[in-house]
């Protein structure tokens, strides 16, 4: 089965980048930060490209796109739309988000593979027409797969995932995308970004005692907040950095993503040897060793990190404590000894409903091994998890090691329920059947994201972040306020014990990995005779209708449907938990839209009201009428509006069913590219405040829209019931070509145009 990144593969990207990086060193005529030469070393044309961090707009030529199963119905519906016979990069999807936890392992795939057989179906024979390698129901997480068998040091991938930078954990820059941004990749055009800026953080010490990788990026959260990362990368470097595994870095970059960074990374090191090499990968640990220049920053960065990083942070790993974050957000960050009395002071559950560990975030070997040992210790004592425990493995190869050893059984005896190789509960694929909805609960997990409603679909679900070790030493609890580093836990005898430090856990199994890639299918040389069908009744999935050009007139009088409150991510745009079914379909997607958005007047989430006929119904309801009615409509949004998933639905439900424009005091990167891809003008307050200049049944006019190019304001003039106007100026950043797509419809009508 060829589904690794071969030597010769990383043999030509760093030919590439040698080339690229000799007339870009040339050019700028000083030191480069690793994310420089990867970023540089991949453009489309070294000596014509703009170089400005923080405005100019790159052309890059990534190694490989990765997809997984509920962002790859769209961007693969649209890629056959654009009338390419097989990709041009490496490509694969893995079918990872669709599976529902609820019973165990072996029934949950069982239903997975009856319920979602038509989209399975779909997605192996779209993959198997044009070239891309196909990761079955079970086989694993995508960005545990992409490290297992696809990363490597320098190299650069997009994937239709936020956590695409899990790759970063072995020295790869890897960028969360939407699916308009895949199809142009596949289709052989160059990948647009904005040149990011650079964070440093210098890592120093070594970890001890209960902290692990997780709290690095705990604690970055809580000092950047999740937009201090918007349009930057964020590398790490230093001694502290040798000290973590590459699984380790894997978990920090992962949840970068939190941080709204274009990607995050660790320069090559032993650890990603060691890792390679245990992953059948020794030869790109050979060369990664003969091009240390291309793989870490040059050493003069390095003696004086704050002259080359745009921000520069330091922690001391060896005095950095395990940390929690939540409810509701990531960035609510705080070391475990201070949680008990946020508990009392602001009125948490203190009950613990559910322990949840694994994820794409912390399902590595040394992960299981430390919560296996926490586990153990309880076992021995006669104590079993008070709080239910669930545990997903993150691919095939995880689950046959870690069984093979002995950790899934221990974590079973301590009452943990194994689900399957796939996200699971961490996007809302999780049955609970024993806490009804509204009730007010809270549950830990070792996940990356906690938004309302996120894991169980109940917005009373407070759900807070820590290690896998904490989650488990918790769950044992059955309490919040537990704090396994001074508390005390009751053996079955009712004596009291403290639970020791988790054992220092290897990242490599003593025996070795399993190797598992059983669900792996390669495509077919030629894949031209594979017909792709799609049921015209099938209520999952639709074939694409193109989107309309721009009539070429300003925005006169269009209907306000929405002006949001508060925190508005793609969670509360485009709902997932039982909506994921429907990513496929955009038409019955689309009755999700802004069902989890705050309405700012009401303060009801989910509802607006029809501004002509005074009906207050949910949002997708009301956008239809209009658009039944021929009224295209506008959307304003708060700080930071589309955080969080990449999934381009977001956009492509408000663009379907008549929005026009979505404004906002600050957006997040992946929203505001999905929003220009879709031909949906993403716009900006000049001045934040005037945000609270629009009411109720505002009619909003955008003018100047015929003269707009790259760096022009845009005149907002907005018309109240009463009579009264106000005027203000509107930002946006759209280039020439993103004005194209503006003009066409979309992005994908410019790429058919050719």
């Amino acid at each position: 089965m060829k589904i690794d990144s071969t030597k010769e593969f990383v043999e030509n990207t760093y030919k590439k980048m040698e080339k690229n990086l000799a007339v870009v060193s040339k050019r700028l005529n000083r030191p480069l930060t690793l994310a420089e030469k990867i970023v540089f070393g991949h453009l489309d044309d070294p000596e014509k490209q703009e170089l400005k961090a923080g405005s100019a707009f790159l052309l890059l030529r990534p190694d490989r796109v990765a997809m997984q199963d509920a962002t790859a119905q769209m961007a693969l519906l649209q890629f056959m739309s654009a009338g390419v016979k097989t990709t041009a990069v490496p490509s694969t999807v893995h079918c990872d988000h669709l599976l529902l936890g609820r019973f165990g392992a072996q029934k949950d795939l069982e239903n997975a593979l009856s319920t979602n057989k038509e989209v399975y179906d779909f997605l192996e024979s779209v993959s198997n027409k044009f070239g891309i390698g196909f990761w079955k129901p079970g086989s694993g997480i995508i960005h545990q797969v992409v490290l297992e068998n696809y990363a490597f040091p320098g190299g650069m991938m997009i994937g239709t995932d936020s956590h695409t930078p899990n790759a970063g954990g072995l020295g790869m820059v890897a960028v969360g995308v939407g699916g308009g941004d895949a199809v142009d990749v596949m289709a052989g055009f160059a990948w647009e970004v904005k040149q990011p800026k650079l964070i440093g953080v210098h890592l120093k010490g070594k970890m001890n005692g209960w902290t692990s990788p997780k709290d690095v990026i705990l604690k970055v959260l809580g000092m950047l907040t999740v937009k201090g990362g918007t349009n930057k990368i964020v590398e790490y470097f230093g001694e502290g950095s040798k000290s973590i595994s590459c699984t380790g870095k894997g978990t920090i970059t992962n949840m970068g993503a939190e941080l709204g960074a274009t990607t995050s990374l660790f320069p090559y090191d032993e650890s990603m040897s060691r890792y390679l090499r245990a992953t059948s990968r020794a030869d790109l640990a050979d060369l990664a060793d003969k091009h240390m220049h291309l793989v870490t920053a040059d050493k003069e960065v390095l003696a004086d990190p704050k002259k080359f990083y745009d921000e520069y942070i330091e922690i001391d790993l060896s005095t950095l404590e395990p940390h929690v974050v939540g409810p509701h957000t990531p960035d609510l960050a705080r070391p475990i000894s201070a949680l008990k009395k946020e508990v009392q002071e602001k009125g948490y559950s203190p009950n613990l409903t559910a322990a949840l560990i694994g994820s794409c975030t912390n399902s590595s070997y040394e992960d299981i091994s430390r919560a296996a040992d926490v586990a153990k210790q309880a076992i021995a004592k006669g104590v079993k998890s008070k709080s239910e425990l669930f545990i997903s493995p993150g691919s095939e190869q995880v689950f046959e090691t870690v069984k093979r050893d002995g950790l899934l059984s221990t974590l079973e005896q301590a009452g943990g329920v194994i689900l399957t190789n796939s996200c699971g509960p961490c996007i809302g694929q999780w049955k609970r059947d024993n806490v009804a909805p509204g009730t007010v609960n809270s549950i830990i997990t070792s996940f990356n994201r906690n938004f309302k409603g996120r894991n169980d679909g109940n917005a009373e679900t407070q759900s807070f972040i820590s290690s896998p070790e904490i989650v488990v030493a918790m769950g044992l609890s059955g309490r919040l306020d537990f704090d396994p580093i001074h508390d005390t836990l009751e053996d079955s005898s009712g004596k009291t014990f403290k639970l020791a430090e988790p054992k220092p856990a290897p990242d490599i199994p003593p025996s070795g990995f399993i190797p598992k890639r059983d669900g792996y299918v390669n495509p077919k040389e030629d894949g031209s005779s594979v017909v792709v069908k799609i049921a015209p009744t099938s209520e999952r999935l639709q074939e694409l209708k193109p989107f309309a050009a721009w009539d070429e007139k300003d925005f006169v009088n269009f209907p306000l449907l929405l002006k949001a409150k508060g925190k508005c991510t793609t969670d509360h745009i485009s709902p997932a938990g039982p909506w994921l079914k429907f990513r496929g379909h955009l038409d019955n997607i689309s009755n999700n839209m802004f069902l989890g958005a705050v309405n700012s007047f009401s303060g009801d989430i989910g509802k607006v009201k029809n501004m002509f006929t005074g009906q207050v119904a949910e949002t997708p309801k009301i956008a239809r009428e209009y658009k039944a009615e021929g009224k295209r409509w506008i959307v304003v949004g708060d700080e930071n509006y589309g955080e969080g998933s990449s999934r381009e639905h977001a956009a492509m439900s408000p663009r379907f069913l008549g929005a026009a424009a979505v404004i906002v005091r600050s957006f997040a990167r992946i929203h505001e590219t999905n929003l220009k891809k879709q031909g949906v003008l993403p716009l900006t307050f000049a001045n934040p405040a005037d945000y609270d200049k629009v009411q109720e049944a505002d009619e909003i006019s955008i003018l100047g829209l015929t003269a707009i190019a790259p760096g022009s304001d845009l005149k907002c003039v907005l018309k109240h019931k009463d009579g009264k106007t106000d005027e203000f100026l509107l930002k946006h950043t759209l280039n020439n070509e993103q004005i194209r797509w503006f003009k066409a419809g979309s992005a994908l009508n410019v790429l058919k145009q050719g």
